[in-house]
């Protein structure tokens, strides 16, 4: 097989998902570091700060923010926050990505949250 043919034709999946796991590892360090020395690990304030951290990263990066955002919202991060963190409007973050986040916590649209807060604009 010619490497164009085989570079049009592998199956790179598997490379995708190394590559993935690779940058969400690589920005947990990288948001350890600018939080070295602020606050006390395991501290709530401190761990909103680094999950805050890993939206703004994985946002730059083009990564999927989906993770990020349920897990700030399962702990009552308000939506002004977490635009503050996306350089937006509380109303523009709301619209992007209220109903992703709620077909996460809310995946029956019951209104509770499994384990976590209600949603809240």
């Amino acid at each position: 097989m010619e490497p164009l043919d085989r570079a049009l034709s592998a199956d790179v999946s598997a490379a995708v998902d190394a590559v993935r796991v690779a940058a969400v590892a690589e920005s947990g360090r990288q948001a350890d570091a600018l939080l070295d020395g602020v606050g006390v690990p395991g501290e709530r304030d401190r761990e909103v700060a680094w999950q805050l951290l890993q939206f703004r990263i994985h946002l730059a990066a083009g990564l999927d923010p989906l993770p990020d955002l349920v897990g700030l919202r399962r702990v009552g991060t308000t939506w002004e926050t977490i635009a503050r963190a996306a350089g937006t409007t509380r109303q523009s973050a709301h619209e992007r990505w209220a109903r992703p986040v709620a077909g996460v916590l809310d995946r029956y649209g019951t209104g509770e949250v499994p384990g976590g807060l209600l949603s809240t604009p």
